[in-house]
């Protein structure tokens, strides 16, 4: 993936953090619900790993000084 022509906004970074974080309580939500060892629950808790890192790695950003932390 190419980076970003320019740094994203705080409020942009704050606002897909929100975004990410509804994502992941809705799916954790839903997780229970699957059999484990189907196929649906292995790619949901993928999935949740998944914005769990992009989440952490928002904060970082959003946590660093810098252009995104204006």
């Amino acid at each position: 993936m190419a980076p970003a022509a320019e740094p994203f906004a705080k409020d942009e970074l704050e606002e897909a953090l929100r975004a990410i974080v509804s994502t992941i309580g809705k799916c954790e939500k839903v997780q229970p619900k699957l059999r484990p060892g189907t196929a649906q629950h292995t790619l949901l808790a993928r999935r949740i790993r998944a914005l769990q890192i992009a989440a952490a790695l928002i904060e970082r950003e959003l946590a660093a000084p810098g252009p995104a932390a204006r």
